[in-house]
């Protein structure tokens, strides 16, 4: 990102408290497997404190990646 740029935010939404936020990059996890199963992001919820998880298709992982989202690739 280039020192002018805004941060990035993206929005979420907990599946079990149903809150609506935005979390910054720093917040969420992506991790990128071999299918589609293993390839996930991941949250802490800032309302209830639940682990979130939910799968990730490729234009999420773009999304993600290009927002600077720390990114752990498995094989």
């Amino acid at each position: 990102m280039s020192p002018t740029s805004e941060p990035v935010a993206f929005t979420a939404s907990c599946p079990d408290c149903r809150a609506r936020f935005e979390l910054g990059a720093g917040a969420l996890r992506l991790a990128i497997g071999g299918s589609r199963r293993t390839t996930f992001y991941s949250f802490t919820c800032p309302e209830c404190g639940t682990a979130v998880r939910k799968p990730a298709g490729e234009r999420i992982v773009e999304l993600l990646t290009g927002g600077g989202v720390s990114t752990l690739r498995s094989i």
